[in-house]
């Protein structure tokens, strides 16, 4: 099987944690999303916890230095040995550049950035569905919505542009069945 090495990356609705727990499965590796990385660390009330802690009780972003710092932590742990699945960093270009410093640091090489790609109107579409099946408020306002992609647009999408000279981003099409967008992904690493 190909590097199991990756970096799972889309716009919000792409449908990242769906196809994350099949990728996961299929790869047979750790799935490291940040939100997980949060929570972990608060929990067990670690510095890097209760530094997040500090900063999302207040209402601000826990800053890059904390999250890379957190991202770091994991990727030296002996379970990313046989690869990983990154998901939810990097989402800015610096974010990017620090975990190319980590991997070198660790001796590890990323061997793919999986880019679910889903126009906006379909993303649109999918947050609003989400938000009345789920009840997920922050999928109901449509001027949350176009903040959310204006962010990803902004910060996370020039990710890519840093990726693509390494030939390591594999665009996917994100339309269709969880099924069909998952074989398409799967094809990437027969």
């Amino acid at each position: 099987m190909a590097g199991k090495n990756v970096v799972l990356f889309g716009p919000p609705g792409a449908g990242k944690g769906t196809q994350a727990v099949k990728l996961r499965e299929l790869l047979d590796v750790p799935h490291i999303s940040t939100g997980d990385m949060f929570r972990y660390h608060i929990k067990n009330d670690t510095e890097l916890g209760r530094t997040a802690k500090e900063y999302s009780n207040s209402g601000r972003l826990v800053p890059d230095e904390v999250t890379i710092a957190m991202v770091k932590e994991r990727l030296g742990r002996d379970d990313v040995k046989g690869g990983f699945l990154l998901d939810g960093f990097p989402r800015s270009v610096p974010q990017a550049e620090s975990l190319d410093k980590i991997l070198g640091e660790l001796g590890i090489k990323l061997d793919h950035v999986v880019n679910i790609a889903v126009a906006d109107q379909e993303v649109k579409d999918r947050l609003a569905k989400r938000a009345t099946i789920e009840g997920r408020a922050d999928d109901a306002d449509p001027k949350v919505i176009e903040n959310r992609l204006n962010t990803y647009k902004n910060q996370s999408e020039p990710c890519l542009t840093f990726y693509r000279p390494k030939k390591i981003v594999r665009d996917v099409d994100g339309i269709g069945a969880i099924d069909d967008v998952f074989g398409r992904i799967k094809a990437i690493f027969s």
